[in-house]
């Protein structure tokens, strides 16, 4: 998942405050009083970090405005000079609450929300037309526009309903029927394929009426064709049964998922066991991060969720630049970073700091998939001399950081 749309987050002048806080309401009496009074936690901790009065209403303004989403879920918000810079919902409450007044925001939770993100259009379709929705997480800012967006569309057709009967008129209006039905599909499938085109979701969920399904099926462009997915159960009328169908969508949702994990992950596979293309262990990751060599970003994860690599446990030495960066402080200077520019980072914020600076990817791998070195690894642009390379039969995790080569002087 690519993270373009947090870049502008590394280059913002003055300090940057930031929240992640859960957001979960338990219940509609006590839900905003459980969620007031983790913001105030929070506050009390940006009071004391000196972060503008301006700043923390602004923030507050959004964290205690109710989300609309049912089921345990987080806030992410970034903040300067009483201005909100980034919101987001996550799709699931952070490990624990944070409060940052810094000028290097925590990207943590914004990335992991988007690295679960789906950008997916939703095509609930009648035989008069159908009705395309925009819901999830938007990961772009063009795809930010789109949430919550409805777009209405009407074939115009409405001899919709046929009978039992016989005879040449009663077949004559059978064929009118069935004309209705194809022209309004067929409008519903020139607009899809619009739609796709512009906005280019990864995915197009379709459900509704048995018999419409099929037809609009048949009229869309390839293009469109390729994203359609269909779930059953869904419906523009009321009276759907929402959590039996969310529940589906949801399903279908982390099958995709899962699928475009796999996808970076076996490429990873593939250039650590060649030893060319990928690295693996925190110290080659800051290696090639500096130089710009990342493409993607690959972190384990317990079924649990929680990342293995643990970066929040450890620091990086980082300058102004977010790649500026190294593990040891004296490293810095080769960099040509002045002492007094040189500060210390948790080792997450700044690694994913640089990802986003060179417009790198970022994947959650399931613990267990592929051998990394400190829970992490990249696939890498290019490489050169100077580029770590792993072994084929060393870069497995038991090698506790030896068997792989670096060019002499690395």
């Amino acid at each position: 998942m690519k993270l373009d749309s947090l870049k502008p987050l590394l280059h913002h002048d003055g300090p940057l405050t930031t929240v992640c806080l859960d957001v979960t309401r338990g219940d509609e009496s006590s839900g905003d009083r459980e969620v007031r009074s983790r913001w105030n936690g929070m506050r009390r901790s940006l009071e004391q970090a000196g972060a503008p009065l301006q700043t923390i209403a602004a923030i507050e303004d959004v964290v205690l405005r109710p989300t609309h989403v049912s089921g345990p879920h987080g806030r992410y918000v970034v903040a300067a000079q009483g201005r909100v810079l980034w919101e987001q919902v996550l799709p699931e409450p952070p490990a624990r609450d944070e409060a940052f007044h810094d000028g290097a925001p925590s990207l943590v939770p914004a990335v992991a929300g988007l690295a679960e993100s789906v950008r997916y259009l939703l095509v609930e379709v009648d035989r008069l037309g159908a009705d395309l929705r925009w819901p999830g997480q938007a990961a772009d800012a063009d795809a930010q526009e789109d949430v919550g967006r409805v777009e209405h569309v009407e074939g115009g057709h409405d001899v919709l309903h046929k009978f039992g009967g016989g005879g040449w008129s009663h077949q004559r209006f059978q064929a009118r029927v069935q004309d209705s039905w194809e022209r309004n599909a067929e409008a519903v499938a020139v607009e899809l394929d619009r739609v796709v085109a512009e906005r280019r979701p990864e995915l197009v969920l379709i459900t509704g009426d048995v018999r419409a399904l099929p037809l609009v099926r048949a009229a869309v462009g390839r293009a469109a064709g390729e994203l359609l997915v269909e779930v059953p159960g869904g419906s523009r009328a009321d009276g759907v049964k929402e959590d039996v169908f969310a529940q589906r969508v949801g399903e279908v949702l982390e099958q995709y998922r899962a699928r475009r994990r796999e996808a970076v992950v076996d490429r990873l596979r593939e250039a650590l066991g060649r030893g060319d293309g990928a690295v693996t262990s925190l110290e080659d990751l800051v290696d090639v991060l500096r130089k710009g060599q990342v493409a993607d970003l690959v972190v384990l994860r317990t079924a649990g969720g929680a990342s293995v690599a643990r970066l929040n446990e450890r620091t990086l030495w980082t300058g102004p630049d977010p790649l500026q960066l190294a593990v040891r402080r004296g490293d810095l200077a080769a960099l040509g970073v002045p002492d007094g520019a040189a500060r210390e980072l948790r080792a997450d914020v700044a690694v994913l700091r640089a990802v986003v600076a060179q417009d790198a990817g970022f994947t959650y791998a399931d613990e267990g998939s592929v051998d990394l070195v400190d829970g992490v690894g990249a696939l890498l642009r290019w490489t050169d001399a100077a580029t770590p390379h792993e072994t084929a039969p060393s870069y497995t995790a038991d090698r506790q950081r030896k068997g792989h080569h670096r060019p002499a002087g690395g």
